[in-house]
């Protein structure tokens, strides 16, 4: 019994996939039906239909030319670029019968050709003697946004073939004249033919240098340079992904307004001011909602708008200390809390902290804190990244996979901000809170210097270069 029922490849404009067609289609019993589910024409330019379906019907119920194909003589397939019917796509990575063949080519070189090729309007060439001649002119942000586009749809691959335990046969523009890497290929999709020459049918249309197929190769060479090729200034993220959290979320009473609240930021104060908006108790407000839940709230809401509210990380780093890890009462961390004395060596009393409590050590204590945040984030220690100290940028992620905040407020801006969206939304005027009360024992304004400033924005970076973080001090 064959491995695969059809096959995939997955490849974009000009990276060499007409070719791979060909050869695939030289071996016996083995049929590319072209781009099949571009969403501009079916198979090819110049088809009307294929395999008894017509554009519409295809668009219609893309499943079933899938089957087709599946049902055609020998082992069929079709290409596939990033911009195709993602239905499509989603069911193949998915389907362990789905062979899928990953063609890949330097961004660079794709798109010359493509520039090229929009000049001359020549997209395939089988006649040397009709080659047309042109070049391309380079442009920066085209450029980036091809790029970009290639690694998003890369990316998504490789975790579509991760998540369901598959693989991909991968090939290089350059593999696709090889004979034996075309066997290879064969031999891996189960076909017993093998080729004893390529197809010679199509020929290289641009085998010049890049430099030379490029109009303004200073312009170019000036924007590659700015390129990070082995992602120099990535900040790394070894934080685990974070859910939606929707129990946490709360709607107003009758205002069209929905609170996400962002762990160790402004919480308490925000939800007693959405209360005092419409004139209700706390317990009146939409808490603790199911997913379900909150499609019910926003469909009685209708117009509704969300927010959170995020905090330096620095202050929210304090704050997280002195609530969760400090105290060793009610609202404390208490098994973390020994897990840091014992093991990290967190200076922090075990009864939690007492009159003779000085500034010093409180000082002390949170920097050998901050040691433990560092470990933490990086994924290096046994102790769960809480919400209450986990990067704000991983947060709003995980929100975003279910309800994207429409506004994310700095904590110094909230209230004037919040008020104009409630206006915005007829609610009536509510008294705005107070200012957070100052962390206990002390403030931290009573320890705060740029060490310790430093000392946070390395750990971190990733939400200070998100959000735009500057020093404590000066927000």
């Amino acid at each position: 019994m064959s491995r695969f029922d059809y096959f995939i490849v997955f490849a974009e404009m000009r990276t060499g996939s007409n070719f791979l067609e060909a050869n695939l289609n030289a071996f016996d019993g083995v049929h590319c039906l072209g781009e099949l589910f571009n969403p501009h024409f079916i198979g090819y330019p110049n088809k009307t239909e294929m395999l008894d379906f017509s554009q519409e019907q295809r668009d219609a119920d893309p499943m079933k030319l899938v089957r087709a194909v599946k049902q055609h003589d020998g082992l069929a397939g079709f290409r596939c670029f990033h911009d195709h019917d993602a239905r499509v796509i989603d069911k193949a990575l998915a389907d362990p019968r789905c062979a899928k063949i990953v063609l890949t080519r330097n961004p660079l070189e794709s798109y010359v050709s493509w520039k090229i090729a929009q000049e001359t309007g020549q997209w395939k060439l089988t006649n040397v003697t009709r080659r047309k001649d042109a070049q391309a002119t380079f442009d920066a942000a085209e450029f980036d946004a091809h790029v970009e586009a290639l690694q998003a749809f890369q990316l998504r691959l490789m975790r579509g073939l991760q998540v369901s335990g598959q693989t991909a046969f991968y090939l290089a523009y350059e593999d696709l004249r090889d004979l034996d890497v075309m066997n290879g290929l064969a031999a891996w999709l189960g076909i017993e033919a093998r080729l004893e020459a390529l197809d010679s049918s199509l020929k290289p249309q641009n085998p010049a240098p890049i430099i030379d197929k490029v109009a303004n190769p200073d312009a170019m060479e000036k924007a590659l340079a700015g390129v990070d090729r082995f992602n120099l200034t990535r900040t790394p993220n070894f934080e685990p992904r974070r859910g939606a959290a929707t129990p946490s979320y709360v709607g107003a009473a009758q205002t069209p307004l929905l609170f996400l609240p962002m762990r160790g930021a402004p919480e308490d104060e925000v939800i007693d001011w959405m209360a005092a908006l419409d004139g209700v108790d706390r317990d009146a407000l939409a808490a603790k909602m199911s997913q379900k839940d909150l499609r019910k709230w926003k469909r009685q809401h209708q117009g509704h708008r969300s927010f959170t509210v995020i905090r330096h990380p620095v202050a929210r780093a304090h704050a997280a200390f002195c609530r969760r890890i400090l105290p060793a009462g009610e609202g404390s961390y208490l098994q973390i809390r020994d897990t840091l004395r014992r093991v990290f060596k967190v200076s922090i009393p075990k009864s939690g902290p007492d009159a003779d409590w000085s500034r010093a050590a409180h000082r002390k204590a949170f920097v050998e804190f901050t040691d433990f945040l560092r470990a933490n984030l990086a994924g290096q220690t046994a102790i769960r990244v809480d919400a209450t100290w986990c990067s704000q940028s991983q947060a709003l992620q995980g929100f975003g996979d279910f309800v994207p905040p429409d506004h994310v407020f700095r904590e110094a801006e909230w209230r004037t901000e919040a008020l104009a969206l409630a206006r915005s939304l007829g609610a009536g005027e509510a008294e705005l809170p107070p200012a957070a009360a100052p962390d206990t024992p002390y403030a931290l304004d009573e320890i705060y210097d740029d060490e310790i400033e430093e000392i946070l924005r390395k750990i971190y970076q990733r939400d200070y270069m998100m959000f735009g973080w500057g020093s404590w001090k000066d927000e």
